[in-house]
């Protein structure tokens, strides 16, 4: 049976852009894919970061220091060890993954926890700009080349951006015809199809005298090297 593969689409939203000069995580969202398809598990957390929230990040999140001060820090066991058992030993998927990388291994250096290398990170702008060069490789312009809806998206949020960036990536890797691809899953779903039924006697097909003169007639037309009359 084939080895089901594990990814968690993964997202984050943070206090600024420089994580190597003092910018936190203020939320972490995920979500589980299992041979690429969401589960329906999800994980969502905010965080308080210690420091003001940038106004640039108050208008694109609508998260604010108000929301965030009642809130635990990243490295309390309910952030930190959740996430991580959350997370287990898969793939985590993110959109510019160096980005969400280096806050999230910066966060789990300061906790005293093993940062997770890049080989475990799959970039899905990267795979965009590959597949369509030149073309906008944002979420939102991949959403909207892929029609998924993101209506939703008053605001970036960890979580709801997660849950797109899950429906982008499986449309990355060719959409219905991959979730569909009896290849990757035959085993699971064998026991819902029914085997093939054999004929139980070979079908006879019978031509009468009418149509086999019609179609003497008509092999008469097509030359002496008709593939019917060398093999007849």
């Amino acid at each position: 049976m084939t080895e089901s593969i594990r990814e968690i689409a993964f997202d984050t939203e943070t206090t600024g852009l420089e994580w190597d000069k003092d910018d936190r995580i203020i939320e972490l969202g995920a979500v589980e894919l299992i041979n690429h398809v969401p589960t329906g598990k999800t994980f969502q957390t905010y965080i308080n970061p210690g420091r003001a929230v940038s106004e640039a990040t108050i208008r694109i999140t609508g998260i604010t220091d108000a929301d965030l001060v009642d809130r635990p820090p990243f490295e309390d066991p309910s952030i930190v060890d959740a996430f991580l058992d959350f997370v287990g030993d898969a793939i985590l998927v993110a959109h510019n993954a160096k980005f969400d990388r280096g806050f999230l291994n910066m966060e789990l250096a300061r906790c005293g926890k093993a940062p997770i290398p890049e080989p475990r990170w799959v970039d899905t702008v990267a795979i965009a700009r590959k597949k369509f060069p030149g073309a906008p490789a944002s979420l939102d312009a991949l959403c909207k080349r892929f029609e998924v809806n993101a209506e939703a998206r008053t605001y970036h949020g960890a979580l709801l951006d997660s849950q797109l960036l899950a429906e982008v990536y499986l449309e990355l890797l060719g959409g219905r015809a991959h979730r569909f691809d009896f290849g990757g899953q035959s085993e699971a779903l064998a026991g819902h199809r029914a085997p093939a039924q054999q004929r139980p006697e070979p079908r006879v097909v019978s031509v009468d005298q009418d149509e086999a003169a019609i179609h003497a007639e008509f092999i008469e037309t097509l030359g002496e090297d008709a593939i019917w009359k060398r093999y007849a």
